[in-house]
Protein backbone atom coordinates (compact mmCIF):
# COMPACT_ATOMS: atom_id res chain seq x y z
CA UNK A 1 0.00 0.00 0.00
CA UNK A 2 2.59 2.52 0.94
CA UNK A 3 4.46 1.79 -2.49
CA UNK A 4 1.42 2.18 -4.30
CA UNK A 5 1.17 5.39 -2.52
CA UNK A 6 4.62 6.63 -3.09
CA UNK A 7 4.32 5.89 -6.71
CA UNK A 8 1.28 8.37 -7.00
CA UNK A 9 2.76 10.65 -5.19
CA UNK A 10 6.08 10.96 -7.67
CA UNK A 11 3.30 10.91 -10.18
CA UNK A 12 1.42 13.63 -8.76
CA UNK A 13 5.01 16.00 -8.48
CA UNK A 14 5.63 15.04 -11.60
CA UNK A 15 2.48 16.42 -13.06
CA UNK A 16 2.89 19.07 -10.99
CA UNK A 17 6.17 20.24 -12.61
CA UNK A 18 4.73 19.17 -16.49
CA UNK A 19 2.16 22.16 -15.29
CA UNK A 20 4.03 24.49 -13.47
CA UNK A 21 7.44 24.53 -15.57
CA UNK A 22 5.49 25.60 -18.83
CA UNK A 23 3.16 27.89 -16.45
CA UNK A 24 6.63 29.87 -15.08
CA UNK A 25 7.55 30.45 -18.26
CA UNK A 26 3.83 31.97 -19.63
CA UNK A 27 3.84 34.01 -16.71
CA UNK A 28 7.44 35.51 -16.85
CA UNK A 29 6.89 35.98 -20.58
CA UNK A 30 4.07 38.21 -19.85
CA UNK A 31 5.47 39.88 -16.52
CA UNK A 32 8.71 40.73 -17.75
CA UNK A 33 8.09 43.26 -20.48
CA UNK A 34 5.84 45.20 -17.78
CA UNK A 35 8.23 45.03 -15.79
CA UNK A 36 10.53 46.15 -17.83
CA UNK A 37 8.44 48.72 -18.71
CA UNK A 38 8.17 49.82 -14.76
CA UNK A 39 12.06 49.98 -14.34
CA UNK A 40 12.60 52.05 -17.51
CA UNK A 41 10.49 54.43 -16.86
CA UNK A 42 11.29 57.96 -16.47
CA UNK A 43 10.48 58.59 -12.37
CA UNK A 44 12.30 61.61 -12.32
CA UNK A 45 10.89 63.63 -15.13
CA UNK A 46 7.11 62.58 -15.60
CA UNK A 47 6.53 66.30 -16.69
CA UNK A 48 5.44 65.65 -20.01
CA UNK A 49 2.00 63.81 -18.13
CA UNK A 50 1.10 67.82 -17.60
CA UNK A 51 1.12 68.74 -20.93
CA UNK A 52 -2.11 70.01 -22.62
CA UNK A 53 -1.61 67.77 -25.19
CA UNK A 54 -1.67 64.66 -22.87
CA UNK A 55 -4.62 65.67 -20.80
CA UNK A 56 -6.75 66.32 -24.02
CA UNK A 57 -5.56 62.79 -25.25
CA UNK A 58 -6.50 61.26 -21.89
CA UNK A 59 -10.05 62.58 -21.57
CA UNK A 60 -10.73 61.95 -25.18
CA UNK A 61 -9.45 58.47 -24.47
CA UNK A 62 -11.49 57.93 -21.32
CA UNK A 63 -15.07 59.24 -22.46
CA UNK A 64 -14.84 57.49 -25.79
CA UNK A 65 -13.87 54.40 -23.89
CA UNK A 66 -16.63 54.65 -22.03
CA UNK A 67 -19.22 55.49 -24.40
CA UNK A 68 -18.05 52.55 -27.27
CA UNK A 69 -18.14 50.12 -24.05
CA UNK A 70 -21.98 51.22 -23.06
CA UNK A 71 -22.86 50.94 -26.32
CA UNK A 72 -21.08 47.66 -26.39
CA UNK A 73 -23.82 46.85 -23.49
CA UNK A 74 -26.76 48.28 -24.90
CA UNK A 75 -25.78 46.53 -28.92
CA UNK A 76 -24.36 43.26 -27.52
CA UNK A 77 -26.65 42.31 -24.54
CA UNK A 78 -29.28 41.39 -27.10
CA UNK A 79 -26.80 39.63 -29.47
CA UNK A 80 -25.25 37.67 -26.75
CA UNK A 81 -29.30 36.21 -26.17
CA UNK A 82 -29.36 35.49 -29.16
CA UNK A 83 -26.20 33.52 -29.80
CA UNK A 84 -27.03 31.83 -26.68
CA UNK A 85 -30.90 30.61 -26.99
CA UNK A 86 -30.77 30.89 -30.76
CA UNK A 87 -31.67 27.65 -32.30
CA UNK A 88 -31.90 29.16 -36.30
CA UNK A 89 -29.19 27.53 -38.93
CA UNK A 90 -27.58 31.26 -38.90
CA UNK A 91 -26.40 31.45 -35.80
CA UNK A 92 -23.22 29.96 -35.99
CA UNK A 93 -23.02 32.30 -39.18
CA UNK A 94 -23.78 34.93 -36.81
CA UNK A 95 -21.18 33.77 -34.01
CA UNK A 96 -18.72 33.67 -36.65
CA UNK A 97 -19.16 37.30 -38.12
CA UNK A 98 -19.43 38.52 -34.17
CA UNK A 99 -15.76 36.49 -33.22
CA UNK A 100 -13.81 37.67 -36.41
CA UNK A 101 -13.15 41.10 -35.02
CA UNK A 102 -11.22 39.15 -32.09
CA UNK A 103 -8.75 37.18 -34.25
CA UNK A 104 -8.84 40.23 -37.16
CA UNK A 105 -6.17 42.81 -37.14
CA UNK A 106 -7.29 46.10 -35.79
CA UNK A 107 -5.77 47.82 -38.93
CA UNK A 108 -7.89 45.45 -41.33
CA UNK A 109 -10.98 46.23 -39.13
CA UNK A 110 -10.13 50.09 -39.61
CA UNK A 111 -10.07 49.69 -43.47
CA UNK A 112 -13.47 47.95 -43.10
CA UNK A 113 -15.09 50.60 -41.53
CA UNK A 114 -13.42 53.39 -43.71
CA UNK A 115 -14.63 51.33 -46.80
CA UNK A 116 -18.18 51.45 -45.90
CA UNK A 117 -18.75 54.36 -43.47
CA UNK A 118 -16.68 57.16 -45.20
CA UNK A 119 -17.26 59.29 -47.52
CA UNK A 120 -16.43 57.09 -50.78
CA UNK A 121 -18.36 53.72 -48.83
CA UNK A 122 -22.25 53.17 -49.56
CA UNK A 123 -22.98 54.10 -45.76
CA UNK A 124 -20.74 57.20 -45.46
CA UNK A 125 -21.64 58.41 -48.93
CA UNK A 126 -25.33 58.43 -48.28
CA UNK A 127 -24.79 60.23 -44.69
CA UNK A 128 -22.53 62.39 -46.34
CA UNK A 129 -25.06 63.82 -48.19
CA UNK A 130 -27.22 64.19 -45.39
CA UNK A 131 -24.40 66.68 -44.14
CA UNK A 132 -22.98 63.85 -41.61
CA UNK A 133 -19.41 62.74 -41.67
CA UNK A 134 -17.64 60.14 -39.89
CA UNK A 135 -14.42 59.09 -40.83
CA UNK A 136 -11.70 61.14 -38.97
CA UNK A 137 -14.10 62.32 -36.27
CA UNK A 138 -14.37 61.48 -32.42
CA UNK A 139 -17.53 59.76 -33.86
CA UNK A 140 -14.80 57.52 -35.47
CA UNK A 141 -13.08 56.76 -32.59
CA UNK A 142 -16.00 55.57 -30.78
CA UNK A 143 -17.02 53.44 -33.99
CA UNK A 144 -13.70 51.63 -33.95
CA UNK A 145 -13.35 51.49 -30.57
CA UNK A 146 -17.42 49.53 -30.48
CA UNK A 147 -15.96 47.47 -33.28
CA UNK A 148 -12.71 45.45 -31.40
CA UNK A 149 -14.45 45.92 -28.74
CA UNK A 150 -17.96 44.68 -28.68
CA UNK A 151 -17.09 40.94 -29.61
CA UNK A 152 -15.33 41.00 -25.85
CA UNK A 153 -18.89 41.72 -23.76
CA UNK A 154 -20.44 39.27 -26.44
CA UNK A 155 -18.46 36.38 -25.79
CA UNK A 156 -18.42 36.99 -22.36
CA UNK A 157 -22.13 37.23 -21.42
CA UNK A 158 -23.09 33.77 -24.14
CA UNK A 159 -20.84 31.84 -22.09
CA UNK A 160 -22.75 33.16 -18.94
CA UNK A 161 -25.91 32.50 -20.51
CA UNK A 162 -25.17 29.29 -21.84
CA UNK A 163 -23.78 27.97 -18.25
CA UNK A 164 -27.46 29.68 -16.27
CA UNK A 165 -30.22 27.73 -15.60
CA UNK A 166 -32.28 27.69 -18.36
CA UNK A 167 -35.14 25.83 -15.97
CA UNK A 168 -35.78 29.14 -14.18
CA UNK A 169 -36.97 30.59 -17.27
CA UNK A 170 -38.97 27.52 -18.13
CA UNK A 171 -40.58 27.46 -15.11
CA UNK A 172 -41.28 31.27 -15.43
CA UNK A 173 -42.95 30.65 -18.95
CA UNK A 174 -44.97 28.13 -17.35
CA UNK A 175 -46.16 30.51 -15.07
CA UNK A 176 -47.80 33.06 -17.39
CA UNK A 177 -44.47 35.46 -17.38
CA UNK A 178 -43.74 36.97 -20.61
CA UNK A 179 -40.22 36.68 -22.53
CA UNK A 180 -39.84 40.61 -22.06
CA UNK A 181 -40.83 40.02 -18.27
CA UNK A 182 -38.69 36.76 -17.94
CA UNK A 183 -35.78 38.72 -19.79
CA UNK A 184 -36.05 41.07 -17.41
CA UNK A 185 -36.46 39.47 -13.89
CA UNK A 186 -34.46 36.35 -14.52
CA UNK A 187 -32.19 36.32 -17.04
CA UNK A 188 -30.45 39.57 -17.48
CA UNK A 189 -30.01 39.29 -13.23
CA UNK A 190 -28.51 35.60 -13.53
CA UNK A 191 -25.91 37.35 -16.03
CA UNK A 192 -25.45 40.56 -14.65
CA UNK A 193 -21.91 39.92 -12.98
CA UNK A 194 -20.96 38.87 -16.36
CA UNK A 195 -22.25 41.82 -18.40
CA UNK A 196 -20.12 43.78 -15.77
CA UNK A 197 -17.59 42.12 -15.95
CA UNK A 198 -17.96 42.09 -19.87
CA UNK A 199 -18.43 45.69 -19.95
CA UNK A 200 -15.09 46.29 -18.65
CA UNK A 201 -13.29 44.38 -20.83
CA UNK A 202 -14.97 46.33 -23.65
CA UNK A 203 -13.74 49.07 -22.18
CA UNK A 204 -10.33 48.50 -21.13
CA UNK A 205 -9.81 47.15 -25.15
CA UNK A 206 -11.73 50.24 -26.24
CA UNK A 207 -9.02 52.27 -24.22
CA UNK A 208 -6.23 50.34 -25.47
CA UNK A 209 -7.52 50.78 -29.13
CA UNK A 210 -5.03 51.55 -32.15
CA UNK A 211 -4.93 49.68 -35.25
CA UNK A 212 -8.50 51.22 -36.09
CA UNK A 213 -8.59 54.40 -34.75
CA UNK A 214 -5.39 55.63 -36.57
CA UNK A 215 -7.48 54.01 -40.04
CA UNK A 216 -10.51 54.62 -39.52
CA UNK A 217 -9.99 58.33 -37.51
CA UNK A 218 -6.91 59.71 -37.74
CA UNK A 219 -4.54 60.98 -35.72
CA UNK A 220 -5.48 64.69 -35.04
CA UNK A 221 -4.13 66.12 -31.74
CA UNK A 222 -7.30 67.47 -29.30
CA UNK A 223 -9.73 65.82 -31.96
CA UNK A 224 -8.92 62.18 -32.66
CA UNK A 225 -5.70 61.80 -30.84
CA UNK A 226 -6.08 58.80 -27.79
CA UNK A 227 -3.51 58.19 -25.37
CA UNK A 228 -2.33 55.13 -27.28
CA UNK A 229 -1.71 57.33 -30.57
CA UNK A 230 0.07 59.63 -28.40
CA UNK A 231 2.36 56.74 -27.02
CA UNK A 232 3.06 55.74 -31.18
CA UNK A 233 3.92 59.47 -31.92
CA UNK A 234 6.00 60.27 -29.04
CA UNK A 235 7.69 56.84 -29.52
CA UNK A 236 9.99 58.43 -32.49
CA UNK A 237 10.60 62.01 -31.37
CA UNK A 238 10.81 61.18 -26.97
CA UNK A 239 11.35 57.83 -26.09
CA UNK A 240 10.75 58.89 -22.17
CA UNK A 241 7.77 61.06 -22.98
CA UNK A 242 6.52 56.89 -24.55
CA UNK A 243 7.10 55.51 -22.06
CA UNK A 244 5.52 57.94 -19.11
CA UNK A 245 2.48 57.85 -21.32
CA UNK A 246 2.30 53.80 -21.63
CA UNK A 247 2.51 54.02 -17.86
CA UNK A 248 -0.57 55.79 -17.92
CA UNK A 249 -2.27 52.97 -19.65
CA UNK A 250 -0.97 50.62 -18.01
CA UNK A 251 -1.68 51.79 -14.45
CA UNK A 252 -5.55 52.73 -15.64
CA UNK A 253 -6.32 48.92 -17.63
CA UNK A 254 -4.61 47.02 -14.58
CA UNK A 255 -6.91 49.36 -11.55
CA UNK A 256 -10.08 48.55 -13.67
CA UNK A 257 -9.16 45.33 -14.56
CA UNK A 258 -7.73 43.99 -10.84
CA UNK A 259 -9.96 45.89 -8.54
CA UNK A 260 -13.22 45.74 -10.82
CA UNK A 261 -13.55 42.68 -12.72
CA UNK A 262 -12.71 40.29 -9.58
CA UNK A 263 -15.12 41.54 -7.70
CA UNK A 264 -18.12 41.57 -10.01
CA UNK A 265 -16.91 38.08 -10.72
CA UNK A 266 -17.20 37.18 -7.25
Amino acid sequence: MSRRAGRTSGAGRGAGLLVAVPAAIGLAFLALPLAGLLVEAPWGDLDVLATAEVRQSLGLSLWTSTLSAALSVVLGVPLAWYLARGRSRWTRVVRGVVTLPLVLPPVVGGVALLAVLGRGGPVGGWLDRWGVTLAFTPAAVVLAQLFVAMPFLVVTVEGALRGSDGRLEQAAATLGASRVTTLRRITLPLVAPSVAAGAVLAWARALGEFGATVTFAGSFPGRTQTLPLSVYQALGRDPDAALALSLVLLGVCLAVIVLLRDRWLR
